[in-house]
């Protein structure tokens, strides 16, 4: 060894370099492909999206004010969870993710604009966003327009396919039919009353269910069917006129802060739901961190996911959750399902060899993801997910005990005959 070479491995800049790499996490001195093995930007991106030789843009896009950000809150801090453990594990087709935020702010028309941002000014690779029906139906046009790829976590109404959405979350036929196939069986429950947010999801999910109830239930009848606003917190006459009609199952699809109002204003009105089955569809772990395991305790819920699913996904995906937003924060449904956006996203682009939206698009049926905390997903022709059904019971502590759940998974059904 020259000396000159010497003198440079013992120089003070040197050593700094080495202590430095030292204290480097593990994971960041993991293999990287060689350069050689990452593919050339203009292989891998032919219509101007935001990709360089080392990054990649996605957009985020969720309610972090307003009414839904009681609910919006856990997708996005999914979604930069999925981001920063795909970078630290080399990213997509070699590139680093890079994310820009956007906040809907509870506001379809704000939804629309941002989405527009997003894509025509950002040039978004892809977008993670959305959690109403409303939000969706105001986004739409713009990715449909503008040729975007959206993420969409939220269960939904079905009765929707596009080429621009992966849904990630569950539709009619996964959740809404399931549950109460599960509360007519276990419950013998022949009479219900419908509650709802007043826009499209929880219209067009109690349609569903109404019809289900009404034509497929041995004995099935509707007995009260009521609305508010979003952001409502007065509920005690329509609570009045539970009590009066006494129905088998109070059905709930009621969103975002007014949950607070509505579950303590039933247990205030001394409704027990260890007596009085209600089951909801719109209640995550989220959701009852702010109504309060007290409150609610004993109803059940129909999803795909609860946080304390036993299996060894679920027990890494928890603690990382919790390492990361900290040790208070609880994970529902929604949030899970917008895990999944970033990494189906990877595992498409790669199966594509490409950015490309319409690539993405076409490569997007059969990808699976076995990581995922839910238990294995498979992304289906129509763009929605196979997935399984699970009903909880809510308790003290504000998480959910699994009840039931179907063996198999559960096929997409998002046109379901006779329910349109």
């Amino acid at each position: 060894m020259s000396d000159e070479i010497k003198r440079g491995l013992q120089s003070p800049l040197r050593r700094k370099l080495l202590m430095g790499m030292a204290a480097l996490p593990a994971i960041a001195m993991l293999p990287r492909p060689s350069f050689a093995d990452v593919p050339a930007t203009s292989a891998v991106n032919t219509t101007g999206l935001a990709v360089t030789d080392t990054e990649v843009t996605v957009g985020i896009l969720h309610s972090v004010t307003g009414t839904m950000a009681i609910s919006e809150t856990g997708s996005v801090e999914a979604e930069k969870l999925a981001i920063e453990q795909i970078n630290a594990a080399g990213g997509v087709l070699g590139r680093k993710i890079k994310f820009i935020q956007e906040d809907g702010a509870s506001d379809w028309p704000t939804f629309a604009e941002k989405a527009k941002k997003l894509l025509v000014n950002d040039k978004c690779a892809a977008v993670m966003g959305c959690w109403t029906s409303a939000s969706r139906k105001a986004v739409l046009p713009v990715f449909e327009q503008y040729n975007g790829m959206l993420y969409y976590p939220t269960f939904y109404e079905g009765l929707e396919q596009s080429k621009n959405v992966i849904y990630t979350g569950q539709e009619a036929t996964q959740q809404i039919i399931a549950g109460l196939d599960w509360v007519n069986k276990t419950k013998g429950a022949k009479t219900f009353y419908l509650l709802g947010s007043d826009y499209i999801w929880p219209r067009t999910s109690n349609k569903i269910a109404r019809k289900h109830i009404e034509g497929h239930l041995a004995g099935g009848k509707v007995v009260g069917e009521e609305y508010f606003p979003l952001g409502s917190t007065q509920f005690n006459s329509v609570i009045n006129k539970i009590k009066l009609t006494k129905p088998d199952v109070i059905y709930a699809i009621i969103v975002g802060g007014s949950n607070v109002a509505f579950y303590k204003q039933l247990k205030a009105a001394g409704i027990d739901l260890s007596k009085q089955t209600l089951l909801t569809i719109s209640v995550t772990e989220d959701e009852i961190d702010g109504i309060g395991g007290e409150n609610i305790a004993g109803a059940f819920a129909c999803m795909k996911y609860f946080q304390s699913l036993d299996n060894p996904n679920n027990k890494a995906f928890v603690p990382a959750f919790k390492k990361m937003w900290g040790e208070k924060t609880v994970i529902g449904d929604v949030t899970q399902a917008a895990y999944l956006g970033p990494w189906l996203w990877k595992l498409t682009a790669e199966k594509a060899g490409s950015f490309d939206i319409d690539k993405i698009a076409a490569a997007s049926p059969g990808v699976e993801f076995k990581g995922a905390p839910e238990g294995y997903v498979r992304i289906h022709e129509n763009h929605h997910l196979w997935s399984k059904t699970r009903v909880g019971k809510a308790k003290l502590d504000g998480q959910y005990e699994l009840v039931y759940e179907t063996a198999d998974l559960v096929e997409p059904d998002p046109f379901p005959k006779g329910y349109q």
